[in-house]
């Protein structure tokens, strides 16, 4: 938890308080601002005028700022003493590869005040598909789709702050969020719609963090992430996706999914969806509990989607 370790002499009180800033301020952002505590003041980042109130009335100071107009992000310098970045890529730029938005924010950060530590959430579409096996955090990136290989840009823009200016940066590789209160965050549309999943033998291995375990591991990685580290923000679920889906039909009393092949899922499925059914692995998330010393507090989907009011009915 945060400590003001170092004397600030006669500074305003105002100043003395840990200012955490919060880019990308969405379901995971407003879980990161409940959870810390009440003598941290938060910023956070947004780019519609229509989120400000909202946001104050939760008890964040919103910034109006746009991560896709450089100009206007100069007023982020010096502002926080800790920045946790969640704001995701472009969907579509000329240069698919890159992701300009973390340049400007990092670029921003750089003109004054230099942050106490950055938290980035990336994916870990990073890793691409391997074969079903346990990844650890020293795995090799390949990323297949443009949105990885946005995120791997964003994780060197972030890493070479930390190695240019010696800010502690800790970024956190996030798998699939859910949760009963977030907005699509359980299966429960998809098993309503009958949408099928792959039979057994095409399955692929799916990861999961509850969105308020990773909204705790953010502000782990704040205060007591290695600098220049990467942490899987992941559980100890093994499952595969089909028997994910299985697992919340029985909890929510629904249908289990039609099983089908991988080719004529080729025809029955969205390029999406299709997407994540072609990447397997299994994240180690031992980083998580030993360095961050997180307890998750759903170790499991069983346990998190038992959480939910419609499960078991």
């Amino acid at each position: 938890m945060p400590s003001n370790l170092n004397p600030l002499g006669a500074l305003p009180f105002r100043f003395r308080r840990q200012r955490v800033l919060i880019v990308g301020c969405g379901d995971v952002g407003l879980r990161v601002a409940r959870q810390l505590p009440a003598r941290v003041r938060v910023l956070a980042l947004t780019s519609s005028p229509d989120r400000v109130s909202a946001l104050r009335t939760a008890g964040l100071v919103p910034l109006q700022g746009n991560l896709d107009e450089v100009a206007g992000l100069r007023r982020l310098a010096g502002l926080a003493t800790r920045v946790v970045h969640l704001a995701p890529p472009p969907n579509h730029e000329p240069d698919w590869k890159t992701d300009p938005r973390t340049l400007a924010l990092m670029r921003a950060l750089r003109l004054r005040g230099l942050p106490r530590s950055l938290v980035y959430g990336s994916t870990s579409g990073v890793y691409g598909d391997c074969g079903g096996e346990q990844v650890t955090e020293v795995r090799a990136v390949n990323p297949h789709t443009p949105r990885a290989w946005r995120r791997v840009d964003a994780e060197g823009q972030v890493r070479l702050l930390g190695r240019a200016t010696g800010t502690p940066v800790h970024i956190l590789r996030i798998p699939g969020i859910y949760a009963p209160d977030r907005e699509g965050g359980t299966p429960r549309g998809r098993l309503l719609k009958g949408t099928p999943v792959l039979r057994t033998e095409d399955d692929v291995y799916t990861n999961h963090i509850h969105a308020d375990d990773l909204a705790r591991a953010c502000i782990a990685a704040l205060w007591r992430g290695k600098p220049q580290r990467i942490t899987h923000a992941s559980d100890d679920t093994r499952l595969l996706m089909g028997d994910y889906f299985d697992l919340a039909a029985d909890l929510y009393g629904l249908p289990r999914p039609p099983r089908v092949a991988r080719d004529s899922a080729q025809e029955a499925l969205p390029l999406m969806l299709l997407s994540f059914m072609s990447e397997s692995r299994q994240l180690d998330n031992t980083r998580l509990k030993r360095e961050l010393r997180l307890a998750l507090r759903y170790p499991t989907v069983a346990q998190g989607l038992a959480s939910s009011p419609g499960a078991g009915v």
